[in-house]
């Protein structure tokens, strides 16, 4: 009997498996939408890899996933650890400079600058009178940085096993992914109809579109860097060249850390010239290819202006963190789309019964 108690009971029911659903998927939810990310940007890889296997799709799927394990978690465990070596080296070389306080003439190196060593050695020499503040303040500092430093590294050994979870959830999407587009395609007639799948695939070649931009972008200043590194003769350009490719996807920084970790290494062993021309190569060079390369790329790919794009990128970013950077072109090219659509809709409307 379907008395409206029943109903009430239904839809309880209903809103309680809804909810509890989400809290289950709630801590996952950033490692999922990535995953999917990754499956709809690599499609066209698994396809052609599905029709070599003739339709396997659990053996396509767990090449794809090994494909990715290999390109990208083995070297970001190799880079968590180089990255976990150096902050141990740094706090090496400051803990004694920390414990005997500020010397009384700068390293030969810092005076040594061309244009603006004697202006460093004058501003030392002022600090030199206050020595012993400065020093307490010094050793101040010295706790939070190294907390800091440790906290970074703890967060990129967080980053790679966030990363192999999303290749858990890639194997799984690979393989019942004709399932799941089925499904997306028939709900999406059933919701819009021809809308709702034109937004279908206007979500995935925006997402595609973001996705080439993003990784085009970051291969580019990486084989620029790889180049500067290799001629200013910097040791590990392999590792600095994978560093670079991550850290160039990071929004703001990038690979700034990288390539001013490299000057300032060469100025360390008393490269100084190298150490320029590394900082030089790095602010022309390596930083500037994201100002041109990436919007190039994403509006070629993607249906979407470029003021949509570059507002989407960095809103998206703002708003859901990483992430974003795929959420927010997304959601403004489906916006584009439903506004368009409205507008046609409403011409229509206007020349089939025009105003008195």
């Amino acid at each position: 009997m379907n008395t409206p108690q029943t109903q009430y009971a239904r839809l309880a029911i209903v809103s309680l498996l809804i909810v509890g659903c989400v809290a289950v998927l709630l801590p996952f939810v950033g490692t999922l939408l990535f995953a999917i990310v990754i499956c709809v940007s690599a499609w066209p890889l698994y396809a052609r890899l599905l029709s070599a296997l003739r339709g396997r799709h659990t053996l396509a799927a767990l090449l794809m996933s090994l494909l990715l394990v290999l390109l990208l978690a083995v070297p970001m465990s190799l880079l968590s650890g180089a990255l976990a070596h150096g902050v141990e080296l740094i706090i090496r070389y400051a803990r004694p400079l920390i414990d005997n306080g500020l010397s009384s003439e700068p390293p030969a190196w810092l005076s040594g600058l061309p244009w603006v060593g004697d202006s460093i050695s004058t501003y030392w020499a002022g600090l030199v009178e206050s020595r012993e503040e400065l020093n307490k303040l010094l050793r101040q500092l010295f706790d939070p940085a190294r907390k800091l430093a440790l906290g970074t590294v703890a967060i990129f050994g967080q980053g790679l096993l966030q990363l192999l979870l999303v290749i858990f959830f890639v194997f799984f999407i690979f393989r019942d992914a004709h399932i799941y587009s089925d499904a997306l395609l028939t709900a999406a007639r059933k919701l819009g109809g021809q809308l709702g799948e034109r937004m279908l695939h206007l979500a995935r070649g925006t997402v595609t579109g973001v996705m080439v931009g993003i990784v085009g972008t970051s291969a580019a200043q990486a084989f620029v860097g790889m180049v500067g590194y290799t001629i200013a003769g910097v040791p590990g350009v392999l590792m600095l060249t994978f560093a670079t490719f991550i850290f160039a996807m990071v929004p703001v920084i990038g690979p700034t850390l990288i390539w001013g970790g490299a000057a300032f290494w060469l100025q360390d062993q008393g490269q100084t010239s190298w150490a320029i021309f590394m900082l030089l190569w790095g602010v022309f060079g390596i930083s500037s290819v994201d100002n041109f390369v990436k919007p190039v790329l994403i509006s070629r790919t993607a249906a979407l202006p470029l003021l949509l794009i570059v507002v989407g990128v960095f809103g998206g970013v703002l708003v859901f963190g990483f992430i974003g950077l795929f959420l927010g072109p997304t959601l403004l090219a489906l916006g584009q789309a439903l506004i368009r659509e409205w507008m046609t809709d409403k011409n229509e409307e206007l020349a089939t019964n025009p105003p008195r």
